[in-house]
């Protein structure tokens, strides 16, 4: 696998929340670049060095939900 995909979001209550798609991986934190090492971590702590699955690249896609008036 080259890429491993973490949808975040904007947490109600302040921060952030990631979740790895097609994984059992959830992290958060409070700022966007806290997000990006507590990713780093949770892949790590997931796969084993040599394991064959271990993603080369972390994709963090941010979605973002704005409801405006018409």
């Amino acid at each position: 696998m080259s890429e491993i995909i973490f949808e975040i979001q904007e947490a109600p209550e302040g921060g952030y929340t990631a979740r790895a798609l097609g994984y059992s991986i959830f992290t958060e934190a409070d700022t966007f670049e806290d997000l990006r090492e507590m990713a780093r971590d949770a892949v790590r702590t997931h796969f084993d060095d040599d394991d064959p699955d271990r993603p080369l690249a972390i994709r963090l896609h941010l979605v973002r939900d704005e409801l405006i008036p018409a």
